[in-house]
């Protein structure tokens, strides 16, 4: 039924448009406060929303995710693959008709890099020359650092070493270019004041919705597929569900109600390069020992906690399955009796002596089950005590920069098909190493890998993973999944991928065929539904 009354809705309003002469796609997003600066943004609402509104050298693939030309019309690779020279199209242009230089790419790299900022990011550029050092202020040359504007139409980029991932990691959001006058803005809220280079601009923005329209200036325009995006911002799924089953919402891009979903075909739940993980904080007594956390970890039912029957894809690694990668050794299943001998030789015969262990987590059901599982096996075996914090979002990522817990969670999804977006983050000088896990040995294998390639360079990085995981720094719980609410009978340019990244310049409402005999109905601007179904 629900079918036939959405083609029922698409038949009647097939005619109706907005006065700017295109169609509406409508997305909803879990409500979160949402950042305009893609220097200093974070989530994956923030990623998905800054494909429509700002373009780097590069951008995604739709389908297969591989790097395809966006600013950079092309580019070369020379002096054994460190250097790479990208050509600008001489007609990129920001809202403003402002042409996109490679000065402006240096600069906003540069930016980004800025050891005053300290943006989440500005380690994914440490293979760039000279960067790890400026972005740890051990010098401030920039002349130093290895990004060249040649000319106005030229950016040369050189690398410390090969690094066959690296043209993967441009299309991220924070590879952009930023107009040179909002580089010292602080204020980002009112998004008239912005500049955009991408293929939308905000034409409006609110706490509930933010409405996007499509960029006269862009350089590819005609390709764009909606003349008009709003991204509605809600906190309740069955309404945000109800809204999709009546046609009121196109795609639900976060917080579905799936039990209420009217036409299951519409549910999309695919495989995801991300993993979902409780991490300790590794930065003082007694849990920087790796010894202490080990033990810790062996004590709990990874039978009960990593359930097959809750988890779509429990997971024992960090990294999701890879073809060619070679398994990490992991912490598979309970252990009391080694996770006895470990205290005691940390200095903590049968638990005597360690602190009440604070469980930070967002909240939830699951969270929930998951501390209690801890909770009962920590006390049972050693009576070692712990409490659960709940700190709800937005504010719940800012609060495990602090120091004042033992564990915290988080769901990582990969900024490109590697395994390096899930090791990278737990270097010393990773900005997003929320533990404060410094281990040399570590470090050095990913900077090994550097120079390696092929099954070489994926051993390699399965030993650091191994590592990572003996030292129980991060123990994971499921490789999750991707869960979208959308009709791709009605949406084009949408495809299920592992990074769960859909270009919004790609996605267009699909035209649908009167059947014979049908008498269009015509309705004027004014009048017309806010979109076409």
């Amino acid at each position: 039924m629900k079918r036939l009354c959405t083609l029922l809705l698409a038949l009647v309003s097939i005619t109706a448009v907005y006065a700017d002469g295109g169609d509406e796609i409508v997305i909803a997003m879990l409500e979160t406060e949402l950042e305009l600066n893609p220097l200093d943004s974070f989530t994956a609402g923030e990623g998905q929303l800054f494909t429509g509104l700002y373009e780097g050298l590069v951008s995604y693939h739709p389908l297969t995710l591989r790097p395809v030309p966006a600013v950079a019309s092309e580019w070369e690779v020379e002096d054994g693959n460190t250097l790479y020279r990208f050509y600008l199209r001489p007609d990129a242009r920001y809202n403003t008709g402002e042409r996109v230089t490679a000065e402006h790419f240096r600069q906003t790299w540069l930016e980004m890099i800025d050891p005053e900022r300290q943006t989440a990011y500005s380690f994914l550029f440490d293979i760039i020359t000279g960067v790890e050092a400026y972005r740890n202020g051990e010098h401030t040359d920039a002349d130093a650092v290895g990004i060249r504007a040649v000319d106005d139409g030229v950016l040369e980029v050189q690398l410390d070493s090969p690094a066959p991932h690296f043209l993967s990691m441009l299309p991220h959001h924070s590879f952009v270019v930023v107009h040179p006058d909002l580089l010292d803005r602080e204020d980002w809220s009112d998004p008239a004041a912005l500049i955009y280079n991408g293929p939308f601009t905000v034409a409006d923005r609110s706490r509930e919705q933010v409405l996007l329209r499509r960029n006269p200036e862009y350089w590819d325009y005609d390709r764009v597929g909606a003349a008009r995006m709003r991204i509605v911002l809600h906190n309740d799924p069955l309404e945000a569900t109800a809204q999709f089953n009546g046609g009121q919402i196109d795609w639900v891009h976060s917080g579905i109600a799936l039990g209420q979903v009217l036409s299951p075909e519409t549910i999309t739940i695919n495989p995801m390069f991300s993993t979902s993980y409780f991490f300790f904080a590794a930065h003082s007594a007694p849990w920087d020992d790796a010894q202490v956390r080990r033990a810790l970890a062996l004590t709990l039912p990874w039978d009960e906690i990593r359930d097959a029957a809750i988890h779509f894809n429990p997971a024992q690694t960090l990294v999701p399955q890879i073809p060619g990668y070679p398994r990490a050794e992991a912490i598979r299943e309970q252990d009391l009796e080694e996770a006895e001998r470990l205290l005691r030789e940390a200095g903590y015969r049968r638990g005597d002596g360690l602190p009440e262990v604070v469980v930070r987590t967002p909240g939830g059901p699951e969270n929930e089950r998951i501390f209690e599982l801890m909770k009962d096996a920590w006390q049972e075996a050693f009576a070692i005590a712990s409490v659960h914090e709940v700190v709800e979002h937005p504010r719940y990522f800012e609060s495990l920069k602090g120091r004042d817990y033992t564990l915290g969670t988080v769901t990582w999804i990969g900024d490109y098909a590697d395994p390096l977006t899930f090791l990278q983050l737990w270097t010393s000088r990773s900005n997003l190493n929320d533990a404060r896990y410094a281990n040399q040995a570590y470090d050095d294998l990913l900077r090994e890998s550097m120079w390696q390639s092929g099954t070489e360079r994926l051993q390699t990085l399965a030993e650091a993973e191994t590592k990572l995981l003996r030292d129980a720094v991060v123990l994971p719980i499921s490789h999750s999944p991707a869960v979208n609410l959308i009709d791709r009978e009605i949406v084009g340019g949408w495809y299920p991928n592992p990074l769960d990244i859909h270009p919004l310049k790609e996605l267009r409402l699909k035209p649908v065929l009167a059947p014979p005999g049908f008498v269009e109905r015509h309705l004027p601007p004014e009048t017309a539904s806010p979109r076409r179904r």
